[in-house]
């Protein structure tokens, strides 16, 4: 994650980014698993910015699954609509940064 909280600018600069993104990983029926968690961690090194689909949870349950993706994997969630929500992580090595906030 950065050094700092992201601001509501930054959150929806990240939104705008996500909506051009196919989800990355699929949640399914077995919920939130420890694979789920490493695959997270890869995809938030190589991608900063990974959009997940959560195709076994209720309306209910989305907004819990959210928060455990953040506070495990570390990472910020920017938005969350419907079956999809968009988790960022930057990149501790700015040489490899991929999304550059303003």
């Amino acid at each position: 994650m950065t050094d700092h909280p992201l601001t509501g600018a930054q959150k929806t600069f990240l939104r705008g980014q996500g909506q051009l993104l196919a989800p990355i990983l699929k949640v399914g029926k077995g919920g939130l698993t420890p694979a789920l968690f490493v695959e997270l961690r890869k995809a938030l090194i190589s991608h900063e910015l990974v959009k997940i689909r959560f195709l076994g949870a209720d309306r209910d349950e989305r907004p819990q699954w959210c928060a455990k993706i953040a506070a495990e994997a570390p990472c910020a969630c920017v938005g969350a609509v419907g079956h999809t929500a968009l988790f960022f992580r930057q990149n501790p090595d700015p040489a490899a940064r991929r999304v550059s906030l303003p």
